[in-house]
């Protein structure tokens, strides 16, 4: 088989056979197609679509293309549960989602990606934690989901290989947004990861890959509806990322929010209400609860009894970081250079917030990617972030950043500047959750 005929077909609006698909993925794993033909079979994929029947084809060939945990072995007493979320502007929810569920009841093995776009990874975010063993062997992941109650890791080499591959090309060809292949990325890790049951955090807005609520919807219903028809049930919530979520953006400052979350210090309230009802929706899934109040109440009792903190702390420490991380954050994650207050050039209510473009002022600080094996500077980003309806004046600045040095933080500053728009009067106030989806 000649894959530019591959291409080709793709390129001309036709469904591909399953045999193509596999050829496709195999030649992923492999590294026998190179990134260019990949590149043009995403672009094609991107621009004409791919049908319910080649989605499906496609994520359970990238599952299939490296090792498929089964949890069997381990006799786990409590459901193994997963979060994934689209990604936007200061997500870093998996950081205390993971240990609210662990303290809950769920075994939660959270395979996460590096930054894609304008959007922060996981991945990238947990690599602040000096000596973290980000991408453990299987049987050290397995070791300590059960012991601990929850390992947020990369994908290792075995886990998924043809998706880690397509997953790093499309950040760098400008098809993120294909609805086909984040559906097949996102379900291929998760199938390979063996769990019982998913929950989906599908953002819209500025900040997110899905611009609209319609957008959010297609895809919510695109990896539920390939989840159920592969044994794995699915909720999904479309979630607002029209703003920065929480109070910081970047890589270290995010982590440090998140330890801040969990130990009582601060619970920003969109990032507290988009983090408990995720973790209520698991227990849901999970079947450790059959109310959603209930189940957001005694996720909520995880992070005021300490319990959560208990469990990111053991978790941080079993894959080779810091032991007194949670009481010592500040002594081990990087420290940027220059912290400098960012205010606008006007005075008035922050109306509105473009995330792309705020997105794009952490990538100029060296805080995200433009190639695929670009380096960051872990330190860099925006702390203190203003939320939309906040008066901005000459004593509250939009955000301080943190960046390396004075012209990287003067350019990402003005960056800042274009993304706001400043008005009279405070917009209306705008939920959050938009809506929660189940499998039919």
């Amino acid at each position: 088989m000649l894959f530019v005929d591959v291409i080709r077909k793709k390129r001309d609006g036709h469904e591909l056979s399953q045999q193509e698909i596999e050829y496709f993925v195999n030649g992923l794993a492999d590294g026998s197609i190179p990134a260019e033909q990949v590149s043009a079979l995403a672009m094609a994929i991107f621009l004409n679509t791919m049908t319910f029947t080649e989605a499906g084809i496609l994520t359970r060939a990238m599952a299939a293309s490296g090792t498929m945990l089964d949890w069997s072995d381990q006799h786990l007493d409590g459901p193994v549960v997963d979060k994934h979320s689209t990604g936007g502007i200061g997500d870093k929810v998996s950081f205390m989602l993971a240990p609210i569920a662990a303290a809950c009841g769920c075994y939660v093995p959270m395979i996460s990606g590096r930054g894609l776009g304008h959007g922060g990874g996981t991945l990238d975010k947990i690599a602040s934690i000096p000596g973290y063993e980000a991408i453990p062997n299987a049987a050290l992941f397995k070791k300590v989901v059960k012991e601990v109650g929850c390992a947020i890791i990369g994908q290792t080499s075995d886990l998924a290989p043809a998706d880690r591959r397509l997953y790093s090309i499309r950040d760098v060809t400008a098809t993120v947004e294909s609805v086909p292949l984040i559906t097949a990325s996102i379900l291929s890790k998760k199938m390979a990861a063996g769990l019982d049951g998913l929950i989906m955090d599908v953002k819209f807005g500025t900040g997110a890959f899905m611009s609209t609520t319609g957008e959010a919807e297609t895809l919510a219903a695109s990896i539920i509806g390939t989840a159920a028809a592969s044994g794995m049930k699915t909720h999904a919530l479309l979630t607002d990322m029209n703003e920065n979520l929480g109070l910081t953006a970047g890589n270290a400052v995010e982590v440090r929010e998140s330890v801040q979350y969990l130990v009582g210090d601060h619970r920003e309230a969109r990032l507290d209400e988009v983090t408990l009802r995720l973790v209520a929706e698991m227990l849901l899934v999970g079947g450790i609860e059959s109310d959603r109040d209930a189940a957001k109440q005694r996720a909520d009792e995880a992070v005021g009894s300490g319990r959560a903190a208990e469990v990111f702390a053991q978790m941080v420490a079993a894959l080779g970081g810091p032991l007194d991380f949670v009481e010592n954050y500040d002594q081990y994650l990087p420290a940027a250079a220059v912290v400098k207050a960012v205010y606008a050039e006007q005075e008035g209510i922050l109306t509105d917030v473009d995330g792309r473009k705020f997105g794009n002022a952490i990538i100029e600080l060296g805080g995200g990617r433009r190639n695929v094996d670009d380096a960051l500077d872990l330190s860099v980003g925006f702390v203190d972030v203003a939320p939309i309806g906040t008066k901005i004046d000459g004593s509250r600045p939009l955000a301080v950043v943190h960046a390396a040095n004075d012209e990287t933080a003067a350019l990402a500053s003005q960056m800042l500047r274009e993304a706001c728009v400043l008005g009279e009067s405070a917009p209306p106030d705008r939920p959050v959750i938009y809506k929660t989806l189940e499998a039919d």
